[in-house]
Protein backbone atom coordinates (compact mmCIF):
# COMPACT_ATOMS: atom_id res chain seq x y z
CA UNK A 1 0.00 0.00 0.00
CA UNK A 2 1.11 3.39 -0.56
CA UNK A 3 1.82 5.94 2.20
CA UNK A 4 2.02 8.62 -0.24
CA UNK A 5 -0.12 12.09 0.22
CA UNK A 6 -3.48 12.41 -1.53
CA UNK A 7 -4.43 15.67 -2.83
CA UNK A 8 -7.48 17.69 -3.31
CA UNK A 9 -8.12 21.24 -5.02
CA UNK A 10 -11.62 22.33 -3.78
CA UNK A 11 -11.16 25.21 -6.58
CA UNK A 12 -12.99 23.40 -9.61
CA UNK A 13 -15.39 21.46 -7.25
CA UNK A 14 -16.59 24.61 -5.80
CA UNK A 15 -17.17 26.67 -9.20
CA UNK A 16 -18.95 23.79 -10.76
CA UNK A 17 -21.41 23.95 -7.57
CA UNK A 18 -20.28 20.33 -6.87
CA UNK A 19 -20.76 19.38 -3.49
CA UNK A 20 -17.75 19.57 -1.15
CA UNK A 21 -18.75 17.45 1.40
CA UNK A 22 -19.10 14.54 -1.13
CA UNK A 23 -15.40 15.22 -2.68
CA UNK A 24 -13.97 15.26 1.02
CA UNK A 25 -15.62 12.69 2.04
CA UNK A 26 -14.45 10.44 -1.07
CA UNK A 27 -10.99 11.36 -0.26
CA UNK A 28 -10.79 10.71 2.80
CA UNK A 29 -12.30 6.84 2.28
CA UNK A 30 -9.73 7.09 -0.14
CA UNK A 31 -7.08 7.68 2.15
CA UNK A 32 -8.16 5.42 4.57
CA UNK A 33 -8.74 2.55 1.86
CA UNK A 34 -4.62 3.23 -0.01
CA UNK A 35 -3.33 3.97 4.35
CA UNK A 36 -1.79 7.10 3.52
CA UNK A 37 -0.16 9.30 5.61
CA UNK A 38 -1.05 12.67 5.43
CA UNK A 39 -3.95 14.66 2.37
CA UNK A 40 -3.31 17.83 1.47
CA UNK A 41 -6.60 19.90 0.72
CA UNK A 42 -6.56 23.27 -1.07
CA UNK A 43 -9.84 25.52 -0.68
CA UNK A 44 -7.53 28.39 -1.03
CA UNK A 45 -7.29 31.66 -0.05
CA UNK A 46 -10.09 33.50 -1.43
CA UNK A 47 -12.77 35.00 1.17
CA UNK A 48 -12.13 31.91 3.36
CA UNK A 49 -15.63 30.17 2.97
CA UNK A 50 -14.05 27.39 1.70
CA UNK A 51 -11.58 26.93 4.33
CA UNK A 52 -14.69 27.38 7.11
CA UNK A 53 -16.33 25.04 5.42
CA UNK A 54 -13.84 22.30 4.97
CA UNK A 55 -12.73 23.16 9.05
CA UNK A 56 -16.35 22.79 10.06
CA UNK A 57 -16.77 19.36 7.65
CA UNK A 58 -13.51 17.94 9.50
CA UNK A 59 -14.40 18.99 12.63
CA UNK A 60 -17.42 16.59 12.50
CA UNK A 61 -17.66 13.85 15.53
CA UNK A 62 -17.46 10.81 13.34
CA UNK A 63 -15.17 12.68 10.47
CA UNK A 64 -12.35 13.56 13.41
CA UNK A 65 -12.69 10.06 14.84
CA UNK A 66 -10.90 8.53 11.55
CA UNK A 67 -7.74 11.18 11.70
CA UNK A 68 -4.62 12.59 13.70
CA UNK A 69 -4.93 16.16 13.54
CA UNK A 70 -5.55 18.71 11.03
CA UNK A 71 -2.51 21.50 10.23
CA UNK A 72 -2.80 24.38 7.96
CA UNK A 73 0.07 25.46 5.62
CA UNK A 74 2.10 27.83 7.67
CA UNK A 75 3.45 29.07 4.76
CA UNK A 76 0.01 28.83 2.45
CA UNK A 77 -3.02 29.46 4.48
CA UNK A 78 -4.55 28.51 1.53
CA UNK A 79 -4.31 24.89 2.27
CA UNK A 80 -4.43 22.11 5.02
CA UNK A 81 -2.93 18.84 5.83
CA UNK A 82 -4.71 15.67 7.47
CA UNK A 83 -2.66 13.86 9.15
CA UNK A 84 -3.42 10.01 9.62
Amino acid sequence: MSKSTLHLDLHSIAKNGRPIDDALLRLMEEAIQKRVKKVEIIPGKGSGQLMKQVKKWLDQKEIKAQYKRVEIDTKNHGRLFVHF
